[in-house]
C-alpha cells in the first residue's frame, strides 16, 4: 500500500495485521482519485472509518488543505499518525480515536470531501450517510464517496444528498453522492 501521487508519492504506508481492517486496493483508490481529482485541491477532507488513513492521506498529498480522520480502534488510529509522520502530512491533519456516528454528531465544521468505507459487516452505510445530512456536515457542491459489496443496495437520495454516480470494480462497488443546491 502506497501513496499513488503528490507530495508524499511513492511512500509506502503501514498496515495493520489481521483481517479487521480491509485496505482500499490501491486499483480502487486510484479510481477515487480519478473521479474527484479536480475536486481535492484545497479541500477539507473528511475521511470516516479510516482504518489505515490512505484515503484522508493520499487526498492530503494531492493538495487537500486539510483533513479529519475518525477511527474506533484504537491500534487503527495510532497508526493512521504513524502514517502521517511517514509522509510528513501531520501539520493539515487530525486524528480522532472514537465512533464515526458519534463523531458526525459533534463535528460542528463541514467537509468537502467525506469518504466513506466502514467495515462491510457493520452495515453503516446508510445510518452515516443520514447522519452526515442530519449534522449538515457536507459543504455545498461537497462530494461523500461509498465503498461497498457490489451487491449493497444504496440509497438513491439521503436528505440533501443525491447519487449522482456507480462505478464497479469487480467485487466492490463505489457510490459518489453529490450535496444539492441549497434552496434560497
Amino acid at each position: 500500500m502506497r501513496v499513488i501521487t503528490g507530495s508524499a508519492r511513492g511512500r509506502r504506508l503501514k498496515e495493520l495485521e489481521g483481517q479487521e481492517t480491509r485496505p482500499t486496493t490501491d486499483r480502487v483508490k486510484e479510481s477515487i482519485f480519478n473521479i474527484i481529482q479536480f475536486d481535492v485541491e484545497g479541500s477539507r477532507v473528511l475521511d470516516l472509518f479510516a482504518g489505515t488513513g490512505q484515503l484522508g492521506i493520499e487526498a492530503l498529498s494531492r493538495g487537500a488543505a486539510a483533513a479529519v480522520f475518525v477511527e474506533q480502534r484504537r491500534d487503527a488510529a495510532a497508526l493512521v499518525r504513524e502514517n502521517l509522520k511517514i509522509t510528513g502530512l501531520t501539520d493539515r491533519a487530525r486524528v480522532v480515536n472514537g465512533e464515526a456516528l458519534s463523531y458526525l454528531a459533534s463535528a460542528g465544521e463541514k467537509f468537502d470531501i467525506i469518504f466513506l468505507d466502514p467495515p462491510y459487516a457493520a452495515k453503516l452505510w446508510k445510518p452515516a450517510l443520514e447522519a452526515v445530512s442530519r449534522f449538515d456536515i457536507l459543504s455545498d457542491h461537497g462530494i461523500i464517496i461509498c465503498e461497498s459489496p457490489q451487491d449493497e443496495a444504496l440509497p438513491e437520495t439521503v436528505g440533501f444528498c443525491r447519487l449522482h454516480r456507480t462505478y464497479r470494480y469487480g467485487r466492490i462497488k463505489l457510490t459518489t453522492y453529490y450535496r444539492e443546491e441549497a434552496e434560497e
